[in-house]
C-alpha cells in the first residue's frame, strides 16, 4: 500500500507542478475537471450524482468557470440565484423522486468544491500569483507532511479523536511551523521577484502558518461529512488516497484564504 500511495503522490505532484507552471487555460481546464469530479464524489454520498439535480449542478459548475474566464464576476450573485431557482424547480417538478437533503448537497457542492477550488486559478492570475499559488500547496500538502512526521514522533494529545484518531496537537503545531518555515525559505529564494511585498519572507511565513491551520480545518470538515454518512473514501480515482475530495480537501479551504490574505501584505 505504501508504494501504491507513493506512486500516486508522485503523479499528483507532477500534474500539480505542470498545471501551476503553465497556468492560464491549462490550469483553468484542470481545475474545472477536478471540480466536476469532486462535485460528483460529494453528490454520490447521497446518491445524487446521476440525478437531474446532479446534472444541473455539473452544468452550473461549467457555467461558473466560463464566467470566471470571461471576467463576468460582477454577475455571479445573479448567477447563483438563478442556479438555486433552477435547482428548486427541478426538485418540485420531479417530486417525490429526490429528497431535500439531496438537493441541499448538490447546491452545497458547487460552493464547497467548484467555487473554493477556483481560487487556485484566480490566485494564479493576480500580480505575483505565479509564486503565491505555490503557497496553496505548501500550506496544504506541505503542512500535512510536516504534521504527519511530527505527529508520528511526538504526538500524544489527540485533537479531534472522533474524526481523526491519529491527529494530535503536536502534529498540528508541527504542520503550522513546517508550513511557515517552507514558506519563508521559498520567499527567501524568490525574494527578488516578490517586489509587491515589503517583507516577503515574513509575509510568506505568516501565509504558510495561517493556511496550515485552515488546511487542517478543511481536512477535518471533509472527514466529518464522511463520518456522517459512514463513507470511508469519497472515491477510488487515486490509488492509495481515495478520490479527489480525499486528496484536495485541504486545498479547497486554503486557496481562497491565501487569495484574500495576500492582499493584506
Amino acid at each position: 500500500m505504501f508504494w501504491v500511495r507513493f506512486r500516486s503522490s508522485c503523479i499528483i505532484v507532477v500534474c500539480a507542478v505542470l498545471s501551476l507552471v503553465l497556468g492560464g487555460y491549462f490550469l483553468w481546464g484542470v481545475l474545472l475537471a477536478v471540480s466536476l469530479i469532486g462535485m460528483m464524489e460529494l453528490s454520490r454520498v447521497l446518491d445524487a450524482n446521476k440525478s437531474v439535480p446532479g446534472i444541473i449542478g455539473y452544468l452550473a459548475c461549467i457555467g461558473y468557470y466560463v464566467m470566471l474566464l470571461c471576467g463576468l464576476q460582477e454577475y455571479l450573485v445573479l448567477y447563483f440565484i438563478g442556479y438555486f431557482l433552477v435547482l428548486m424547480l427541478s426538485y418540485v417538478i420531479t417530486f417525490p423522486n429526490y429528497r431535500s437533503e439531496q438537493i441541499t448537497m448538490v447546491f452545497f457542492s458547487l460552493f464547497y468544491v467548484a467555487v473554493m477550488l477556483s481560487y487556485v486559478w484566480q490566485l494564479r492570475q493576480i500580480e505575483g500569483g505565479e509564486y503565491l499559488v505555490w503557497m496553496v500547496f505548501i500550506g496544504s500538502w506541505g503542512s500535512d507532511t510536516c504534521a504527519y512526521l511530527v505527529g508520528r514522533k511526538l504526538g500524544k494529545h489527540k485533537i479531534v479523536p472522533k474524526l481523526s484518531p491519529k491527529k494530535s496537537w503536536e502534529g498540528c503545531a508541527g504542520g503550522v511551523i513546517g508550513a511557515a518555515a517552507i514558506g519563508a525559505v521559498f520567499a527567501a529564494i524568490a525574494s527578488s521577484r516578490l517586489t509587491q511585498f515589503s517583507n516577503p519572507v515574513l509575509a510568506f511565513a505568516v501565509i504558510g502558518a495561517v493556511s496550515s491551520v485552515i488546511s487542517q480545518l478543511g481536512d477535518w470538515a471533509a472527514s466529518a461529512i464522511k463520518r456522517n454518512y459512514d463513507v470511508k473514501d469519497y472515491g477510488r480515482l487515486i490509488p492509495g488516497h481515495g478520490g479527489i475530495m480525499d486528496r484536495f480537501d485541504s486545498v479547497i479551504f486554503t486557496a481562497p484564504v491565501i487569495f484574500y490574505l495576500a492582499g493584506l501584505f
